[in-house]
């Protein structure tokens, strides 16, 4: 497609309701941005809250999605560090690069950051489903893909790969001890993946879907469907103690709990699924008897895709088996139906544009 034609874009409806339309052009509305031709999109866990309407407030037409790579096809005037026909992906938050928190590394609370994929009463910024999609602060925010790096791992850098990795970092992983991830989604199997390559010998994972624990036990995790189990194997293997870390990555009441209930006294709790509830599933006086350290956030996303890129190994790491349904971007509302219900094993669903 050109620039000019209907822009084939899949737009949040109503709770539980996606819908594939024809929008106009994104134009550049700043010197900083920049146009981006869209080849692949994924569809990730945190698009289900509003789908599922844990997340209230998003307009109704708003383009979904934060993942996606293409091909750069305009830029503003004031763009520098990508030109027209350059390879590109994006973190799921724009960044301007040189204000205090994007030097500091914490480029998720840029203080001129915007979340793609969330519009509220006017205002925000459409999302990554697109196949034209403008990026603000184009300089910081995009990255041209390495030469080597799959389209998968490009893809999975701007989110669920950093996710993964920032998971395991905030819970101290390291080869001493025995740690723990909690859902097995995408974000959480690159979690177990990440831990593993920091030297986790011994990885406790917990979800209730089967295919998704043959993937993590293929990762060299040990895989439990229920909380009774992975808390008997955590008293086994860790003489009653408790784990030294454990990784969330469900944002649901109930998991927040169970890796409290899995930690050990003085361990930390790596909390990265989104929570929308207003409170704990544990008071400050638990925490506070187990001498807890919780630590929560926001993956710096376009900071870990440097990182990463920077791993000698990157380009050899095969991460196809984290994509396990491809769609045309015309059948988006299949795509969202298989992936919001785990239908047929789907871990990870894309949309493909070209």
């Amino acid at each position: 497609m050109t620039q000019g034609d209907d822009v084939i874009s899949v737009c949040f409806e109503s709770v539980g309701e996606v819908r594939v339309q024809d929008l106009a052009d994104p134009v550049l509305e700043s010197p900083s941005d920049a146009i981006v031709k869209v080849s692949v999109a994924g569809l990730c866990g945190s698009d289900l809250h509003p789908f599922f309407g844990r997340e209230v407030g998003l307009d109704s037409g708003t383009v979904m999605g934060h993942e996606f790579i293409g091909e750069v096809v305009a830029t503003g005037d004031d763009v520098q560090k990508v030109a027209v026909g350059t390879r590109v992906c994006a973190p799921f938050t724009t960044n301007c690069g040189h204000c205090y928190f994007c030097d500091a590394g914490l480029t998720s609370r840029c203080i001129n950051g915007q979340l793609f994929g969330w519009r509220q009463n006017g205002k925000g910024l459409h999302g990554g489903q697109s196949a034209l999609v403008r990026v603000p602060h184009a300089d910081g925010t995009l990255m041209k893909i390495p030469d080597g790096i799959s389209d998968e791992a490009a893809l999975l850098l701007g989110d669920n790969l950093s996710t993964g990795r920032f998971a395991a970092d905030m819970a101290g992983v390291s080869s001493t001890g025995t740690f723990g991830v909690i859902g097995c989604g995408t974000v959480g199997l690159l979690a177990i993946a990440a831990a593993k390559q920091l030297g986790a010998q011994q990885v406790i994972a917990v979800d209730p879907c089967r295919p998704r624990l043959k993937l993590a036990e293929s990762l060299g995790a040990m895989a439990y469907t229920n909380a009774e189990d992975a808390l008997s194997q955590t008293k086994l293997l860790t003489d009653q103690r408790g784990l030294d870390g454990v990784m969330e990555l469900v944002g649901l009441p109930e998991a927040q709990r169970l890796a409290y209930e899995l930690v050990r006294p003085g361990g930390t709790l790596s909390v990265i699924g989104c929570h929308c509830t207003p409170n704990f599933s544990f008071s400050p006086a638990d925490a506070y008897d187990k001498n807890l350290t919780y630590r929560t956030g926001r993956c710096p996303a376009r900071h870990y895709m440097n990182l990463l890129t920077s791993t000698p190994n990157i380009s050899d790491m095969d991460l196809s088996w984290c994509i396990t349904h491809h769609f045309p971007v015309a059948d988006a509302v299949e795509a969202y139906r298989i992936f919001s219900t785990r239908d047929d094993g789907c871990i990870k669903a894309v949309l493909h544009f070209d």
